[in-house]
């Protein structure tokens, strides 16, 4: 059986990519003016790295195990 647990570390691991992604992008072009308070925080950048971080353990701890 394949846990339901795998396919949400997937969903973690896609969404943290494509969050890590659009913060690296916002780390290297920023923009000219911006509107976000804390921007130099780059929240962004910290929460797509945790949550693909996150979806990567779960892949690895959930994976199908090999039964021969």
């Amino acid at each position: 059986m394949i846990s339901i647990w795998l396919f949400i570390g997937i969903s973690l691991l896609v969404n943290g990519a494509l969050i890590l992604g659009a913060g690296i992008k916002q780390i290297l072009y920023p923009p000219a003016n911006p509107t976000v308070v804390l921007f130099s925080l780059h929240a962004n950048a910290w929460w797509g790295g945790f949550l693909f971080l996150l979806g990567l353990f779960y892949c690895i701890h959930f994976r199908p195990k090999r039964t021969h």
